[in-house]
């Protein structure tokens, strides 16, 4: 004699009661936020609704990008192109032992760890604007304060990154050499460096991306580079020549995206 059980299925749990808590809770979060009264942003809606022709008038004349004009922003991008890549090659270089010795695994020395710890933060807690506007004034407009610049920026990013990526894993291989009485020097060379390759090179093609993109933010300060051109440009109002500048930056940005992506493909 055969019986059927029948399978009973347990209902399925109702969650959008919560969802709609949170949702509700963010809302009210997001209005309160833009209340000036209690310390909120002010957001001028009827400004926005006042000027939108002007807005649209700019839009307008930025599409209407003049051609005559690109030969003479090859220079200045050439001279954005060697800022970040010698930027990004300066801070690979030195990026490496600090990050070694700013993470756990490979540096168990708890004073040594906390300096670097600290110096990288305080280094990362100063906006890149600020650097390029004293380096500007402690040496004079150029590329030189510009390069600065991006070689600090990178090392915040590189170190902070790598660091928190090597503290997040397992590293058997040094707790065996260690064993094995091999220096913690000794295993950083041989072992950690290797192991933590692909790594260092993700974040060195990620840094060189972004040079491109935050040195044209840099000239408007006069820190060199293609920036310089651009704000120079705004000032006299010309967007035909704005809209070249900005197109030949999102085009390298592309090329080198894409170029950073097949390494990766490749150190993978």
């Amino acid at each position: 004699m055969t019986t059927t059980a029948a399978s009973t299925v347990p209902p399925r749990p109702r969650t959008w009661p919560k969802r709609l808590v949170w949702a509700v809770v963010f809302v009210v979060f997001t209005v309160l936020t833009c209340l000036p009264a209690i310390g909120g942003v002010e957001l001028d809606f009827a400004a926005i609704a006042r000027n939108w022709r002007n807005g649209a008038d700019k839009l307008l004349q930025l599409l209407q990008p003049d051609w005559a004009f690109f030969p003479r922003t090859l220079q200045p991008m050439l001279e954005t192109l060697q800022m970040a890549l010698v930027g990004a090659a300066s801070a690979a270089l030195v990026s490496v032992p600090l990050t070694l010795w700013a993470a756990r695994p490979t540096n168990p020395d708890a004073v040594t760890r906390g300096i670097v710890r600290t110096v990288v933060n305080v280094i990362r807690s100063v906006p890149d604007l600020v650097y390029a506007t004293i380096l500007v004034a402690l040496v004079g407009v150029g590329a030189l304060p510009g390069l600065i610049t991006l070689f600090l920026f990178d090392i915040g990013i590189i170190v902070k990154l790598v660091s928190e990526a090597i503290d997040s894993s397992e590293h058997p291989y040094l707790e065996a050499g260690r064993a094995a009485g091999s220096t913690q020097g000794r295993l950083n060379r041989t072992l950690a460096l290797p192991q933590n390759l692909p790594l260092f090179a993700n974040q060195w093609l990620y840094v060189l991306e972004l040079n491109v993109r935050i040195s044209a933010i840099l000239g408007i300060v006069g820190a060199g580079g293609i920036g310089r051109l651009l704000d120079e440009r705004f000032g006299f109002y010309a967007y035909d020549d704005v809209s070249i500048i900005i197109l030949e930056i999102l085009v390298v940005v592309l090329i080198i995206e894409v170029c950073s992506n097949l390494l990766r493909r490749r150190i993978a």
